[in-house]
């Protein structure tokens, strides 16, 4: 019978005091270290109220301009399913740069931007040289923009 004895050999380290090993843990914690600075490193980027994107503010603001000449001008209407298509386009858009549907629902409803929005409409009706008190000055200034194929003028129809 053979009795076979292992004998440690002093050049092969096995467990954690094995240079490898040792290696491996120590590239993994400078990962991680890495890791997690690069991430909490790294500011968020906050978003602004979505009165302060322009793309957003302003194409909603031709909206209301398009919709208010619609009310106020009887022979032109609006055209109901582009303006539907659009709004929804606009609401992808807000969601595709982080907004909710909830914070969306809030800029359209907050009462601050209506107001704001009123006010920069009137300013801007006054420098297109629409009278708001005549219904024809409406009607004229909807045809140019319908005339003009505008941003505007592509959610009205004339009857």
């Amino acid at each position: 019978m053979l009795l076979h004895i292992s004998i440690p050999n002093p050049h092969v380290r096995i467990g954690p005091l094995c240079p490898a090993y040792m290696r491996s843990v120590n590239m993994r914690k400078i990962l991680i270290i890495l890791l997690s600075v690069g991430l909490l490193g790294t500011p968020v980027a906050a978003k602004q109220p979505l009165n302060k994107v322009a793309a957003i503010d302003d194409a909603l603001f031709d909206l209301g301009i398009a919709d208010r000449v619609r009310k106020n001008c009887p022979t032109i209407s609006a055209r109901m399913f582009r303006a539907i298509t659009y709004v929804r386009k606009l609401e992808s858009e807000a969601k595709a740069l982080g907004y909710t549907s909830v914070e969306i629902e809030a800029y359209i409803d907050s009462e601050a931007d209506k107001a704001r929005l009123r006010a920069k409409a009137a300013a801007f009706f006054k420098a297109k040289g629409v009278d708001t008190s005549d219904p024809q000055s409406y009607c004229a200034f909807g045809r140019a923009e319908i005339q003009k194929s505008s941003r505007i003028g592509s959610l009205l129809k004339a009857k």
